[in-house]
This record gives C-alpha cells, structure tokens and sequence, in this order.
C-alpha cells in the first residue's frame, strides 16, 4: 500500500498535514527575508545569528512547560491560539525599516518563537491520535515531509518574493499562512489526546518530574531523545547561509536556494528512508548514520568553490538530517503512552532546539571574525564527532524488545 494512501482515506489526516504545511512554510516567509533585511539595515552579520538564536533559543526554554500544556488541555486550541498570537507577533515585523529599530525583529521573532513553542508538541503529540496504528509509520514520514516540504516552498518563494516585492510583502504572506493553518486546525473533527481521568492532571512542576524521570529511567528514550541534538550542534551553519551566497555573488535570491536545498533534502530523505521506519532493528544504525552524514555534507560545503556543488551538497546533509528528524519521532511515538507524549516530545525537542541555539550564538559570536568556510567546517566537524560518540554509547540498545511500562505508582502499566 503507498504510503501516501493514508492521505486519501483519512480527512483529519489531511488537515492536521495541511496545517502544518502551511504553519511551516510561513516561518520561511519571516526568515529568509529578514536573514537578508538585518545585514544590509545595520552592516553585519551578527543580527542575522541572533534572530535565529532567539528563535530556537526561546523555545528551548519553554518547551519542557508547553510539553505539559499539551498533555493538559485541547491540543486543537493550543495550535489554533498559538497561530494567532504568531500574527499578532509578525505584526512588528512592519516596523523594521533601519538599524535603530533592527531590536524589533528580535522581539518579534521572540514571540513567534514563544507560539511555536506551544504548537510544536502539541503537534506532535496529536499525530497518532487522527491515524489507525496500521497508518502510523506511512502518516510520520509523510508529517515529517512536510516541514522539509514549506521550507523547499517557503525559502525559494521567500527570497523570489523578497526580491521581488521586498521583505514587507513576505511578511504580508506570514499572515496568510497562519490565519490558513488556524483554519484547518478548527476543521479536524477526531480528538487530539485520548480521553483523561480527573487524576492525569498534575501540577506542571509534577508533570515535568513525572516526565524527566520516565526517560532517565528508561536507557532506549535517552538515546532518542538525544539524537537530535547532533544536527542541532551542527545547525549553526543556517547563520552563514546569507553570506554564502554573498560571497558567490547570487543574493536574496541564492540564500533562497540554499534554504530551499535544506528543505529538499529534509523532505526526500523521510520519504526514501520510509522503509526503515517499518524495521525498529535498523533504526538505532541509522539514526548514527544520518547524523554521520550531516557533518561528512557541510565538511564537504566548507571545501566547495562551486554554488551548484554546494547547493547538492547542502541537499545531502539535510536528507540525512531531515532522516534523523523522522526516524527519532518514529521511534519515540512507538515507545512513549500518549498521556506523556506531549513532554517527552517536548523534551526531545527542547535538547534539539537547545543545541541549535548553542550552535547559533557560538556562530554569531565568531561570525564577524572567521571565514563563513571554518564556521561551516566546525559545524559539520562537530556533528560528526557527536555521531560517532552517540553510536558507541548506544550499541549495546535494541528497539526490537518490549516496550516497556511507564513505573508512575498506583497507574496501570501503559505503552
């Protein structure tokens, strides 16, 4: 059965993957033009590596609190509201017209940043709840397509709207999108979490102590949850984008490629690797294979004077990580009961989005005073350093076994 058959037959599916859709194809329409926008209002490099440092680091900080929003209350209105509060956000992004009121963007991208911050997990966490369990491993590939898909859509279009009509026009999208995304998050009909008792309520500080100590206890969700953070260590290689292309001469227009490459390869790599999804035996190896690979990629876009060459080559390392990306939620969603998957999805997303930011500001920090190519090199050096020690850590582990029963005191075991 294809893969793409669950999108036919089942309509929530359908709507909670067009909201997502076009919720992630929006934040390209921000992005791009303002990694543009900053450097020629104020002259450096360093706003650009901020705004994308505040965007993950924000996130990172809140996300073990939204995890327990997601477990607590309707996840649908959780994406719904934080939709509109993002609109509200990009609203600011109007004002930015000089280097004096370039702090805006920081704010706005901040608050942003604090919405997606409530719907991502509860994105997440809502996924195999609008699919049969049958369905479960062809709806993550074809979910986790789709932010590689918006930013394929949502990067090209950014940098060809931006030079085209200026940053303000892409903006003026950003606000499409979101209202569009609200919209068919309101149209899903299924329930988004399974029915709760008076008792599955606790108190956050509860709920995050619940949470943390259902993964240190549990060695097979430690290593999921910090799979991600390999590409994370890597991502500070986003900041330089913009002045990559700077230096081959192509413009809004060429950093517009390069983050559309990022998506390409974010997309196509879940799609092909779908059959690993279905063989829990090859997951742990391919989860240390594709961050391997993601460093080998942008080792090699430090050493590349051709642009076509490193636009393949940013594709290869975002097949691998946009692979990484999907495996991990698969493996999480099969391992995790759905009244704690909103935090350790958040969790797992906080460790990611945290060592995305680490990788951002320490790029930002250097960015004025080394080459773009040794920012690209240690990225991809240390990703790949991560890899090799995550695998030897990990060996001995096996997603083949039983799963096993969350150890919360007078809770039947789940899972």
């Amino acid at each position: 059965m294809s893969s793409f058959g669950v999108v036919r037959r089942n309509r929530d599916f359908r709507r909670l993957f067009a909201a997502e859709l076009v919720v992630f194809g929006s934040d390209w329409f921000v992005m791009v033009p303002l990694l543009v926008l900053l450097p020629e209002l104020t002259g450096s490099g360093v706003w650009g590596a901020l705004v994308l440092a505040a965007d993950t680091g924000i996130i990172a900080l809140l996300l073990p609190y939204t995890g327990t929003i997601a477990d607590r209350y309707d996840r649908r209105k959780i994406m719904m509201v934080s939709n509109l509060a993002a609109i509200a956000a990009v609203a600011l992004l109007f004002l930015v017209r000089s280097a004096a009121t370039a702090p805006l963007a920081l704010v706005a991208v901040g608050a942003i940043a604090v919405a997606k911050a409530f719907y991502s997990p509860a994105a997440s966490a809502a996924l195999p709840n609008v699919v049969d369990d049958e369905d479960l491993a062809a709806a993550n590939a074809i979910s986790g397509s789709s932010w590689g898909t918006m930013t394929i859509v949502g990067a090209s279009l950014g940098g060809v709207v931006s030079s085209a009509f200026g940053p303000y026009v892409s903006f003026g999208v950003t606000v499409v999108c979101l209202l569009l995304g609200a919209f068919a998050t309101a149209l899903i009909r299924r329930p988004l979490q399974a029915p709760r008792s008076s008792g599955d309520h606790p108190r956050t500080w509860q709920a995050l102590a619940e949470s943390f100590r259902y993964i240190a206890a549990r060695p097979r969700i430690r290593a999921l949850v910090t799979v991600k953070s390999a590409v994370g260590l890597g991502n500070g290689v986003l900041t330089v984008f913009p002045l990559l292309a700077g230096i081959f001469g192509v413009g809004a227009l060429g950093a517009g490629l390069l983050f559309a490459m990022r998506g390409a390869g974010a997309l196509i790599g879940p799609l092909v690797m779908g059959p690993v999804l279905r063989r829990r035996s090859w997951l742990l190896p391919g989860l240390a294979l594709s961050m391997g690979l993601y460093g080998v990629g942008y080792l090699g876009v430090a050493l590349a004077n051709w642009f076509w060459l490193v636009l393949v080559l940013v594709f290869v390392a975002h097949f691998a990580g946009g692979t990484n990306w999907v495996l991990s939620n698969y493996a999480l969603m099969g391992e995790v009961p759905d009244r704690l998957r909103g935090r350790v999805f958040a969790t797992d997303m906080m460790l990611a989005t945290l060592a995305i930011a680490v990788s951002q500001l320490g790029a930002a920090a250097v960015v004025d005073h080394v080459s773009e190519r040794a920012i690209l090199a240690g990225c991809g050096l240390i990703t790949l350093i991560y890899a090799v020690g995550w695998r030897i850590a990990t060996r001995r582990l096996s997603l083949t076994g039983p799963v096993a029963a969350p150890e919360t005191p007078g809770r039947p075991p789940a899972g």
